[in-house]
């Protein structure tokens, strides 16, 4: 496909610096290895590099239009002209290259937002399983959906990998277009603070925003310099909302419903009647082998009794989110319970399974709170010991190091210390801070730097009754460390033990 240059800036502000506005554009880029013949290239000054760096690597690629920030440290306006001459491109300038290509973007894919029905799931915990629960009651419903987050993009049952929670604003219309030509009708997506802070969602119409909690995480290097900035930017999907979801019961309710209702309807969930949508009567169930959560919901769409194939209190919050956006989305009540009854989670949660008579689970849990959160409910659940293995990610927050040690030395029975993703510092130093806070409390522990031995170790010191709770990766397949990427996956390295042990027995 391609499309005319003025017909692709109609209604756009921008500038014409030079060059011919009747040329046509192939494809819309911010990524100058993605360049074709004739391509538009935008480019977007990052945290890390900018794309007017790479103009010219762009141009020699094929790229016919330049499309560049009107604040901008280099590339004056002769010496584009004179780019142009030489090359034959032509040059634009936009206010908000960073927004320009969302809506450049848009225009290109001709809105592929406005032929979907689009829900966004925002917050610090629960995302990703409120995004999973929703696709699966929509696709039970016979609703062709897509589903964009952490673990992958789905085009209908069809997994890709995904290289942010949020894709750039490009990636995300260019997946709303693949979905609206294959005749999808809804797409469920998870919207990182990053994302509204970078508008990768910009000119999106959430026809429902839901808003889960709010915990510190994501604070310093090159996320959020500080809890306002983090909270402010999550808000911003109200911005663009026609109904809000918001869980009542998290501790920012207040402000967020004060800022969601003057933009737009405001329904909440909870564990009250004072929520629209809340459960009572919670109950721990494990029906035909399934260990989970019955509860009884009541709602303005539906009322009765809800099993869900996930254990904890947490996971109520999160079925009581979908439960609310499939109300707003008119799904019937029986497709939402047999949804809920049989949704399983990548890295949630997420069994593994074996003949130990040993509860072996992998779960994303990667700061203090997600960590107290699911141990909580695994203690609840389990009849032995809860044993935890974890460790966290390198140039992150080094706090949520202390605050993950002191969490698991009150509440795990004992726990294997071990690496996650150094990246670029050394394991044993951030392993070292885990240990102080370790130290903090009574909890019994050891540190095995390497992970797969960790794993190993904590599944061969189970017991039957007990639970291994292998936890901060999730569904990741990858360690990163400072020279090189490997392949990992926390349940797959498990269930290579788990087939060792058994077939010794």
């Amino acid at each position: 496909m391609s499309m005319i240059l003025s017909t692709l800036m109609q209604g756009v502000t921008h500038r014409l610096i030079a060059g011919n506005m009747g040329r046509r554009v192939s494809s819309v880029e911010y990524d100058s290895r993605k360049i074709q013949e004739n391509s538009a290239f935008v480019a977007i000054k990052g945290f890390t590099s900018d794309g007017h760096d790479y103009v010219a690597k762009a141009i020699e690629s094929g790229a016919g239009t330049i499309v560049v920030n009107k604040e901008r440290d280099s590339l004056s306006d002769d010496e584009l002209i004179a780019l142009s001459e030489a090359k034959g491109v032509t040059v634009l300038e936009m206010e908000d290259t960073r927004k320009g290509i969302a809506v450049l973007s848009a225009q290109f894919y001709n809105h592929p937002e406005d032929r979907l029905d689009l829900v966004g799931v925002t917050g610090t915990k629960g995302k990703t399983t409120i995004t999973f629960m929703i696709h699966e009651i929509l696709k039970r419903a016979n609703h062709s959906t897509g589903l964009i987050g952490t673990v992958c993009n789905m085009i209908g049952d069809e997994k890709r990998k995904a290289s942010h929670t949020t894709p750039e604003s490009h990636e995300v219309y260019e997946l709303l277009e693949e979905m609206a030509k294959k005749q999808f009708d809804s797409c469920v997506m998870e919207v990182s603070s990053q994302g509204l802070k970078l508008d990768r969602v910009h000119g999106l119409r959430f026809d429902v925003g839901c808003f889960t909690n709010l915990y510190e995480d994501h604070i310093g290097g090159n996320e959020h310099p500080d809890m306002e900035d983090y909270f402010s930017c999550k808000l911003k999907i109200f911005d663009s909302s026609r109904t809000a979801v918001v869980n009542r019961d998290c501790d920012v309710a207040k402000e967020v419903i004060d800022y969601a209702s003057k933009c737009c309807p405001v329904y909440t969930y909870g564990l009250s009647p004072e929520s629209d949508c809340y459960a009572k009567d919670i109950q721990k169930k494990r029906i035909n082998g399934v260990t989970g959560t019955e509860f009884y919901v009541e709602s303005p769409w539906y009322e009765g009794t809800v099993f869900m194939a996930l254990p904890g209190e947490f996971n109520v919050y999160n079925a009581l989110c979908a439960i609310s956006t499939a109300g707003l989305l008119k799904i019937d009540f029986e497709v939402v319970k047999d949804a809920l009854s049989n949704v399983h989670v990548p890295g949630r949660v997420q069994p593994v399974p074996n003949n130990l008579d040993v509860t072996i689970l992998v779960d994303y849990a990667h700061n203090a709170a997600s960590l107290e959160s699911v141990v909580k409910t695994l203690k609840s659940y389990c009849e032995g010991k809860v044993i935890t293995v974890f460790g966290c990610g390198g140039n992150r927050s080094t706090t949520r190091r202390y605050e993950m040690g002191e969490v698991s030395g009150k509440l795990s029975d004992y726990t294997v210390i071990t690496s996650d993703n150094p990246r670029k510092e050394e394991p044993l130093e951030i392993i070292n801070m885990i240990v102080e806070g370790m130290q903090r409390t009574d909890g019994k522990y050891e540190v095995i730097v390497d992970r797969a031995e960790a794993i190993e170790a904590a599944i061969k010191m189970a017991q039957p009754g007990d639970t291994v709770l292998i936890a901060g990766k999730g569904h990741e397949d990858y360690q990163i460390f400072a020279d090189k990427t490997i392949h990992f996956d926390d349940s797959e390295v498990a269930l290579e033990v788990v087939n060792r042990l058994e077939s010794e027995k």
